[in-house]
């Protein structure tokens, strides 16, 4: 076999198992399409379509956790924003039950934007950005975001840790003074945050993301069959909707 031969068996070798995966272009669009639509006046109706594309989405990545926890997530949304004000109608309550309505649209807006967070690096979604034509002005925000959200979740549980480590963590804590509970948390993931955010800014000027010439991608994004499928299942589950609305 010649090296020519090797080099091409390897990439088909490597993908066998692996589901397809969306282009950056179409998951950005998905989070923006969904959030629009689920945040519009009237979306309501379109949440239970937004779940069961965040579900089917995290089900193709293979994240089994996300995919059981989300519709268990809105179940319970839903159960306090529907039913909790027929069985218990007290002002408090209709209070809690409007707050749980919009806790459910960000919960079915957030099964979308987790598939992206999951699966896109910020070069690849850096690449599709600049492949769809979008400013910088949009794309190097973006990609530090992508960035950003990981790295000051694991901040979180670093400071939540060293909470629990001297004895002024969890909810008993919480409960007994959550004024200064809240105070320990937040300030030093507030400094923690500021010191990755210009950590990241750093790292995004040395590897050019800023610079006005415009970077050949390695791995250029292309639309494949994956993201028609995906749009023929937002097509069904958006007439599966409106059919439901008419009838």
């Amino acid at each position: 076999m010649s090296t020519k031969e090797a080099v091409a068996v390897v990439p088909t070798m490597a993908g066998v198992g692996r589901p397809a995966r969306l282009d950056p272009r179409t998951k950005s669009l998905l989070v923006l399409v969904t959030s629009l639509v689920v945040m519009a006046p009237g979306g309501q109706s379109f949440v239970p379509a937004a779940l069961a594309l965040g579900v089917l989405l995290a089900a193709w990545e293979g994240a089994s956790r996300r995919a059981l926890l989300l519709p268990l997530a809105a179940g319970a949304l839903a159960a306090a924003a529907y039913l909790l004000p027929v069985a218990a109608p007290y002002p408090v309550v209709g209070v809690v039950a409007v707050a749980a309505t919009y806790f459910l649209r960000f919960t079915a807006i957030a099964g979308v934007a987790l598939h992206l967070l999951a699966t896109t690096s910020p070069t690849e979604l850096t690449a599709a950005l600049r492949a769809a034509r979008v400013p910088r002005a949009v794309t190097v925000p973006a990609a530090v975001m992508l960035r950003f959200f990981p790295v000051i979740v694991t901040e979180a549980r670093a400071v939540h840790d060293a909470m629990r480590l001297r004895g002024i963590g969890g909810w008993a804590g919480l409960l007994r003074h959550p004024v200064l509970a809240v105070e320990r948390f937040t300030v030093p993931l507030i400094a923690s945050s500021l010191r990755v955010g210009e950590d990241l800014a750093a790292s995004a000027l040395l590897r050019g993301l800023g610079s006005a010439v415009r970077p050949t991608a390695m791995d250029p994004p292309r639309f494949g069959r994956a993201d028609a499928g995906c749009a023929l299942v937002v097509v069904l589950l958006a007439a599966a909707t409106s059919w439901v609305r008419s009838s």
